[in-house]
């Protein structure tokens, strides 16, 4: 079995257990299978058994005790998938992730994905995050390509974590937006909550459940109604950088929730740079990519 303890935060106050656990747990198959661990009293609230419709409260101490076959390398198995690395040593890799993949299994996504590829490549990969997500440190949503952290033991993981946390890491996108940015630069500075009419997306709020989020951005070059831009969030919400875009009347080509999607044959987001402290060396180190082509194309560069 495998024991995993969340403790709820004041976003998801009077949220359904099932439906928050399905949010937080993305190493389970489906909604049912959080239903059924419920119900057969494998998930317990404060040290005691609910029902499915519990609704949590903001401070709540859960713990969920997982079957380990769910976690098991079934669903993450090495596979023959070509890998872009940027950088490796005896630590970490940074690689560069195309659009389209999935950073590791989830559901409706067991194969095909990053940690698919990564299992293939090397057998030094940390394990902190359960078998399923080995040498994953942080994530790109799947229409997002650029680099990202992939950690090979288990210290090298939590060190760079906490930098994660404390908000550490120096991380820079670019990406193309809709119509042209006025402002040479400028900082966005709105809270952010889940969407109250959709549960897989976020949106500006206001209220006691938003959290802080903040974007900072530089326009490259602005060209026949669309701009080339630089964005460099500070804090790392769900989504941030695609609904402060779009809160400034600016959403991602390509994004198939906040924008148009038909607008560009992908969504228009790239992490180009990344830095942080080595946990091995002490040294501050930075990894830049150029951005993708088509992104220069379109602005004629």
């Amino acid at each position: 079995m495998c024991l995993k303890y969340i403790k709820v935060d004041q976003e998801n106050n009077h949220t359904r257990l099932d439906v928050f656990l399905t949010a937080k747990l993305e190493d389970i198959p489906s909604r049912n299978y959080i239903k059924k661990l419920i119900e057969s009293g494998n998930v317990k609230v404060n040290e005691n058994i609910v029902k499915v419709n519990y609704k949590v409260c903001a401070g709540d101490d859960i713990c969920v005790d997982m079957p380990k076959r769910f976690l098991s390398q079934q669903h993450a198995g090495p596979e023959d998938i070509p890998l872009e690395i940027f950088y490796e040593d005896q630590n970490l890799f940074v690689i560069n992730k195309p659009c389209g993949m999935v950073v590791h299994p989830a559901r409706g996504n067991y194969s095909g994905t990053l940690v698919n590829a990564l299992l293939h490549h090397s057998v030094e990969l940390s394990n902190v995050n359960t078998d399923i997500r080995p040498g994953i440190v942080h994530r790109l949503d799947k229409e997002t390509s650029g680099l990202i952290l992939v950690a090979k033991d288990n210290i090298t993981h939590t060190k760079l974590a906490k930098q994660f946390q404390r908000h550490a890491i120096e991380k820079q996108y670019v990406a193309l937006v809709e119509k042209e940015i006025e402002f040479d630069e400028g900082i966005v500075d709105v809270s952010l909550g889940r969407s109250l009419r959709n549960f897989d997306k976020r949106s500006v709020r206001y209220d006691e459940k938003s959290r802080d989020a903040v974007t900072r951005y530089k326009v490259i070059k602005r060209y026949k109604g669309v701009t080339l831009v630089n964005l460099f969030p500070k804090t790392g919400r769900t989504h941030q950088l695609r609904v402060h875009m779009k809160f400034l009347g600016h959403p991602i080509l390509g994004d198939d929730k906040y924008g148009n999607k038909n607008s560009f044959p992908r969504l228009a987001l790239h992490a180009q740079a990344i830095g942080f402290k080595h946990p091995k060396t002490k040294e501050f180190v930075k990894f830049s990519s150029m951005p993708p082509n088509e992104f220069l194309k379109k602005v004629n560069l």
